[in-house]
């Protein structure tokens, strides 16, 4: 007999949702049958079996929330009466941007706190930061916030890793508690004047994440416009010329060219920060963000610099359908090294995105629209389209920005150049 454990399907997942059993019990499984579908912040996810078994217990029921993981949901009893290993996790639709491959499942793990021997600590962006500077083991320290997440007040009093004690040190009870978050009817809004919409996981890790983000890391827009006259002709030479292949390239893919391009011309744009270094990283993988329904995910265009427009334009169709089909694999949404966000098709002239940590810059692209511009002294119409950098000044300091926008503004109003 064994435990099958809610499985931690990504370095960020506390919890997920068991949206729906695929067996019940007395059904025998055999190895790579599915035998549950799980919701995270991350994705939804397919549980397959590695063994046959009898299925003894159901633990959990389906559509129960906030399933805490390596907690057990169900019990598997394999025909030599054997504990059999604990399931492998296919991912399938997917959900929001930026975490590595998710670690693998230990069998006989038993229910464990965040700061357990071999999981990851859970600490906000901030106190990671602090710790690094203030040399403090987290793991000795005993997180408040939200799942018994280390937050910046945990940090008052806490030893160094170095400091030597017989005894567990405590620290001190913060000087102020916390704004604690009001109700709508505390905030003058009565009851029965709203439906009240739940927050499934994708919306709650999207606030998570941007609160965090935008809460801890150092930020600053820059702006320019772009005269795109010179790239809509090109684009349309080009669509002429792909036209037998049933290939369409967007001004957004131009627009991923380009980016892709600027970085590896500007490396020092195409960074993330850490504690321990700036990371400078060696292929342009650009996300692109894409509305889907609850939420937002950032598929990724793998080293961008290396492919063409008609690839580029393959490809962000083929993700952005999967995306919003929620069928892409954690690999195709995780990671990235630069954003680009695209409100152009709405109208939108210009907006600043909030960076999607751990890059150190994303770009907010704006609507072409006809503009009066001066040349050469005289009152001219041109198409502009509006840019914003939004930078992490960690990493990306404003003369940096300013050079990859030079970069890329060049490109963008001379697409040649970007392709010789």
């Amino acid at each position: 007999m064994t435990e099958i454990l809610m499985p931690a399907l990504s370095p960020t997942m506390e919890e997920g949702v068991l949206a729906k059993w695929h067996v019940k019990v007395g059904d025998v499984v055999k190895a790579g049958d599915v035998i549950a579908e799980i919701e995270t912040d991350k994705a939804t996810m397919e549980v397959e079996a590695v063994d046959e078994g009898e299925v003894t217990d159901i633990l959990v029921a389906e559509g129960t929330e906030g399933v805490k993981v390596n907690t057990p949901i169900a019990r598997l009893k394999d025909e030599a009466g054997a504990a059999a290993p604990a399931p492998k996790v296919a991912a399938t639709p997917a959900e929001a941007p930026k975490a590595a491959a998710a670690p693998a499942v230990t069998p006989k793990a038993a229910p464990a706190p965040a700061k357990a021997a071999g999981t990851r600590v859970l600490a906000s962006p901030l106190a990671r930061r602090l710790a690094a500077r203030g040399n403090i083991d987290l793991s000795s320290v005993k997180g408040t916030g939200p799942h018994g997440r280390i937050v910046k007040r945990d940090l008052e009093g806490a030893p160094t890793a170095s400091a030597k004690s017989a005894a567990p040190s405590t620290a001190p009870a913060p000087a102020g508690e916390p704004r604690k978050a009001q109700s709508l009817a505390q905030m003058g809004i009565p009851d029965g004047s709203y439906d009240l919409v739940p927050l499934d996981g994708m919306r709650k890790a999207i606030a998570r994440r941007l609160t965090d983000s935008f809460r801890d890391v150092p930020h600053f827009p820059l702006t320019i416009d772009c005269r795109i006259d010179g790239l809509l002709a090109a684009r349309a030479r080009v669509n002429a010329l792909l036209e037998k292949d049933g290939v369409k390239v967007s001004v957004n893919d131009f627009v991923i060219k380009a980016s892709a391009m600027a970085l590896k011309a500007v490396p020092e744009a195409n960074a993330s920060y850490s504690p321990e270094g700036i990371a400078l990283h060696h292929n342009a993988d650009v996300a692109m963000a894409v509305a889907i329904d609850g939420g937002l995910i950032t598929p990724i265009i793998r080293k961008a610099e290396t492919k063409t427009l008609s690839q580029i334009a393959t490809e962000s169709k083929d993700l952005a359908k999967r995306a919003r089909d929620r069928k892409l694999k954690p690999e195709e949404f995780q990671g990235g090294t630069f954003s680009v966000s695209n409100l152009g098709m709405f109208g939108i002239k210009a907006f600043a995105s909030i960076i999607n940590e751990p890059q150190g810059a994303i770009m907010s692209v704006g609507a072409g629209e006809q503009r009066p511009v001066v040349v050469n002294g005289q009152l001219a119409v041109a198409t502009v389209m509006t840019v914003t950098l939004t930078c992490d000044h960690r990493v990306v300091d404003g003369a940096i920005g300013a050079k990859f926008l030079q970069v890329f503004k060049a490109m963008i109003e001379d697409p040649v150049t970007m392709l010789a």
